[in-house]
């Protein structure tokens, strides 16, 4: 394992991650307090956005990854759908069970998210074959 080219990776990883979370945070505070939507319909539009953001980034600029994008698209949404449902179900715990500010639940939530995501994406998605 090359660890400096790991070490690139996560950083740029980071960054596109960043940039995710900047664009979910914005898009799902812009639908509930500008736009009213409900809590469930913010947060499905806001990482529907990340997403796309996400897979255009990660795949050209963090992992140079040059498999079919059919196999690495379908990849990227089993990978986004655990993390997401993952991340709902939390979501959901902190709305019915806790007083917290709804905003603040979903930021909390883009935690549980962001976490499983790095994980599935590094060891699955993008995963590079050894030749």
């Amino acid at each position: 394992m090359n660890f400096s080219k790991t070490l690139v990776q996560f950083l740029k990883f980071g960054i596109v991650g960043i940039s995710n979370t900047l664009l979910t945070a914005a898009t799902i505070w812009l639908l509930l307090r500008v736009f009213h939507s409900s809590n469930y319909l913010a947060n499905i539009v806001g990482y529907v956005v990340g997403l796309v953001n996400s897979f255009i980034w990660n795949r050209r600029w963090t992992f140079e990854n040059h498999a079919q994008v059919g196999a690495t698209i379908f990849k990227f949404i089993v990978t986004f759908a655990i993390s997401y449902l993952l991340q709902l179900g939390f979501l959901s715990f902190l709305l019915q069970q806790t007083n917290i500010d709804d905003y603040v639940c979903q930021l909390l939530s883009i935690v549980v998210y962001t976490v499983v995501n790095f994980f599935m994406n590094k060891y699955y998605t993008f995963k590079t074959e050894i030749k």
